[in-house]
């Protein structure tokens, strides 16, 4: 027994040792491969043109605060082939099946040439080519797989789809320059895209790829040996419906003065979060982008001019708490001698002797500067350190890269000068930033309390929140409440009666400032401006703090009362109509009429046509960038702007359009146009979504004989809602035709009345401004 298990322990010793024996072997032949042999085996896989190549990771997703995608990573695939690897059997059969497919599915190439490019590669054993230029979608690679050979699969078929990853905006303009862009190495340039940039790219993987002639390289397998790191997504602030309103108004305004670049913000009063941020600058062309970022950049870090009396103004009455608003102050005859410097007011022949609240809503420059010098003259350092306080010595730390330094001369500082403190109390010899400006104005909003402006408030991994922004007050209290209450006061005074009291409304009340600020070229001043208007409202219960800086205004106009403060009441409007939370918890708002936004869902125009329709209306709107043939999608106090397809090779359906929108969407396809009664579009000859017939077809369109309004029907508005009535172009109310053919849309024939009426075609490149129809 004894001699068994002794055999038995030998077998079981000579056995381990034979594995360790193996073991050591092994692993004295990778070190040797590695150390010794490493060199051969390098120039071996280079001469076979092997290489571990960068797999990029897919960048992670930017959103606004309701979820909605702002900036995405679109997974697309380069469709190659390798010809050489399918079996003869499985070739022979399926190439022309397979070169019909793709022609199907490439409409630019035919059958044949597909035939005859693989074919050719094929037989001059090429390994890699690529089938076409245009990246395929997800669910174009779904469906090309099961392709005749490529179903077969890459090892064995030879089909590669490689993955390439576009980094798309899904509102294309709209905040552009505050989300960013990257550059061709995926990294991002400006923007959320770069402030972010770590927590968006992800980590790169590893594939093997293969070199082969031309210098392609082809990878061995779909998969990645060192699988990529997906990045992070980031959420934001931004509300595009605001967005949209802000920067329209924006565009607009500056569009009406010819100015040289402008920036409107809108931030939430309780908690600092960025609303909207719009920046927009003049092109060549007239035209205006997103090319700066003015609200925080150097380039908009300028003299503010007049709203920063607001700042001189809680500075004095927090130093000196004995002053009444009814106080009085003598402005003199309009202009006023600071040593070698003389300081005007705005209106020839001076205010005379008004009180501190007239001297505010006048905006007085002589009455400010005189108060703050009388008091702070013989102290400008205490001026400086109240200055300091409300945030306007240093950067506020904002969550985008390329914040401006401000600029707030000290007492020590070389250059200060006898007119240092009273062009400083009035917005001169400083730079500040308009997000600055906003912060403060901020604060008087909320009671005092100065909210550190936001615009992302967590960075994320799925659900798993790894990085959370919560509202934080820099300054807990900027004042006292009586010089809260002083101040509001004035601000509320500017609107009612003062220099902006052209966008005073009934609705709600508007507290805000002016600004119009001289600029200096070579050390003078010029005839040029930077005017702006910062507010908040409803002043009794703010929920919105916005500014409007419009920069170098051209035409009549170059006041801040009458260049910005326009934009600022639109964006208001549009808020107070679109915001539920506004209107309940305004006073007035109970005296006016609620209503539903509701336009028929087959209406059909051109986006530019129902913009204008809703916004005679005085009914907000919203649409995509990038649209331009629309129907609507009705929402309580607003409408949405959907976009209408219309696929190229299919026939159009126009029910719901005007006249000359069907004509010009029909007459762009190749038809022939004629038409039997008024109105809209209610149906047409050829079948809608069927194959496109050849060009030179006549397609008849039947108009509705009556408007589609009920005779004693009534559009129920707001009562104070003013519907603006064009002016021109009514004569497009009144088109009614019989059937007449119509070669083009130029001109359009009524037998019956013996004239001719000009339809204008429309435009694609430099759109006309149009009237719209409303029916």
């Amino acid at each position: 027994m004894n001699s068994v298990k002794q055999e038995i322990l030998v077998r079981v010793q000579i056995v381990f040792l034979l594995i360790m024996a193996f073991s050591v072997a092994i692993v004295a032949r990778i070190l040797y491969i590695q150390l010794i042999d490493g060199e051969k085996w390098y120039n071996l896989a280079k001469e076979f043109g092997l290489q571990y190549r960068i797999k990029k990771a897919t960048r992670g997703n930017i959103y606004a605060a309701d979820g909605t995608l702002l900036a995405t990573s679109i997974p697309l695939y380069k469709l190659s082939f390798d010809p050489t690897i399918a079996e003869d059997s499985v070739f022979n059969a399926g190439i022309k099946p397979l070169a019909q497919k793709l022609a199907q599915k490439f409409p630019d190439k035919t059958a044949e040439y597909f035939e005859k490019r693989i074919t050719d590669a094929r037989k001059a054993g090429k390994r890699y080519i690529t089938l076409t230029n245009k990246l395929i979608t997800y669910r174009d690679k779904k469906e090309i797989s099961q392709f005749p050979i490529f179903k077969e699969g890459q090892l064995k078929g030879g089909v590669m789809f490689e993955k390439v990853e576009e980094r798309t905006y899904p509102f294309k303009e709209l905040a552009a320059r505050t989300i960013g862009y990257i550059n061709e190495n995926d990294q991002g340039t400006v923007g959320i895209e770069l402030s972010y940039n770590k927590d968006l790219a992800g980590v790169n993987g590893e594939a093997l790829y293969q070199k082969i002639t031309g210098g392609d390289w082809k990878p061995i397998t779909n998969t990645s040996q060192i699988k990529p790191e997906e990045g992070f997504d980031v959420y934001t602030t931004l509300d595009i419906n605001i967005q949209e309103i802000a920067h329209n108004a924006l565009k607009k305004g500056l569009l009406a003065n010819e100015a040289d670049y402008g920036c409107a913000i809108v931030l939430e009063v309780e908690t600092g979060y960025v609303r909207a941020m719009a920046n927009l600058g003049r092109l060549k062309d007239g035209n205006y982008s997103e090319i700066y970022n003015y609200a925080i950049g150097d380039q908009g870090s300028t003299d503010p001019g007049s709203t920063f009396k607001l700042p001189s103004m809680v500075a004095l009455f927090e130093d000196s708490t004995r002053l009444k608003l009814t106080d009085s102050i003598e402005t003199g005859g309009g202009s006023y001698r600071y040593y070698d410097r003389t300081l005007n007011d705005p209106v020839a022949g001076g205010f005379g002797k008004i009180t501190i609240q007239k001297a505010f809503e006048v905006s007085s420059s002589i009455g400010i500067s005189k108060l703050i010098t009388a008091h702070f003259g013989k102290k400008p350092q205490k001026f400086i350190d109240y200055l300091d306080k409300f945030g306007f010595t240093k950067p506020i730390g904002f969550q985008i890269q390329g914040e401006a330094v401000p600029y707030i001369k000290k007492p020590t500082d070389p250059t200060w000068s006898g007119i240092t403190l009273p062009w400083t109390s009035i917005g001169y010899e400083s730079r500040v930033t308009p997000l600055q400006i906003a912060m403060f104005y901020n604060g008087i909003a909320n009671n005092g309390k100065m909210m550190q402006p936001l615009i992302v408030t967590s960075v994320r991994k799925a659900d798993q929140i790894l990085q959370q922004y919560s509202p934080m007050a820099r300054v807990e209290k900027l004042c006292s409440d009586s010089t809260l209450h002083k101040v509001k006061q004035m601000l509320i005074g500017v609107v009612e009666r003062g220099t902006a009291r052209s966008i005073r409304t009934d609705k709600y009340k508007i507290a805000g400032k002016t600004g119009t600020s001289q600029k200096i070229r070579n050390g003078k001043y010029i005839k040029s401006y930077r005017t702006s208007f910062v507010g908040f409202f409803p002043a009794d219960r703010p929920k919105y703090t916005c500014i409007v800086v419009i920069d170098n205004p051209k035409n009549f106009n170059q006041s801040g009362g009458d260049v910005s403060a326009p934009v600022f009441r639109e964006i208001a409007d549009a808020l107070f109509t679109m915001d539920i939370d506004i209107r309940e918890l305004t006073p007035n708002a109970q005296k006016l009429a609620q209503f539903q936004a509701n336009m028929p869902a087959d209406e059909v125009g051109h986006i530019d046509d129902l913009k204008q329709i809703a916004l005679s209306l005085g009914i907000p709107n919203y649409a995509e960038s990038g649209l331009e043939w629309a129907s609507p999608y009705s929402q309580q106090y607003m409408v949405k702007w959907q976009k209408k397809e219309f696929k190229p090779n299919l026939v159009p359906s126009v029910k719901g359009m005007s006249l000359r929108d069907a004509i010009y969407l029909l007459e762009n396809k190749g038809f022939k146009v004629s038409f039997k009664g008024r109105g809209k579009v209610k149906a047409q000859s050829i079948m809608p979504g069927t194959t496109m017939p050849p060009r030179g077809t006549t397609i008849i369109l039947y108009l509705s004989d009556r408007a589609t309004k009920k005779p004693n029907q009534k559009l129920a508005l707001p009562k104070d809602t003013i519907l603006k009535v064009p002016e021109k172009n009514v004569e497009l109310e009144e088109e009614e035709q019989n059937e007449t053919n119509l070669p083009t849309a130029d001109t359009i024939s009524n037998p019956e009345r013996k004239e001719e009426k000009k339809v204008e075609p429309r435009k694609t490149e430099n759109k006309p401004n149009r009237t719209a129809i409303i029916r």
